[in-house]
């Protein structure tokens, strides 16, 4: 069985809020979404960093109201919120240069 990770959700003004698991940052990514507030015509952007690197990955995401599948159970509900994500790609934080003091 493969493991599972934690991804933490980054802002954008750098904080960090929520955790989600998932196998691959995709999985998380889903999870993000289907809690989010994005539609298909303004998809909200996903930042995702897993725990223990500084590597994010990005995403656009957003729910979508569709019909639930013919052979559904009884419990669910005719109408349900399907998560869509794609990457757009993933970042690197910048190495910042180390600053001395010459000697003179």
């Amino acid at each position: 069985m493969s493991d599972k990770n934690n991804y933490v959700l980054v802002n954008n003004d750098e904080t960090e809020s929520g955790v989600f698991t998932g196998t691959q940052p995709r999985q998380a990514a889903l999870k993000v979404a289907r809690a989010g507030k994005g539609t298909k015509e303004n998809p909200e952007t996903i930042r995702l960093r897993a725990r223990g690197t500084k590597k994010l990955h990005i995403f656009k995401g957003y729910v979508a109201v569709v019909d639930a599948p013919e052979k559904r159970p009884a419990w669910m509900s005719a109408k349900i919120r399907k998560p869509f994500v794609e990457k757009i790609g993933t970042e690197k934080p910048k190495k910042e240069k180390k600053v001395t003091k010459g000697a003179k």
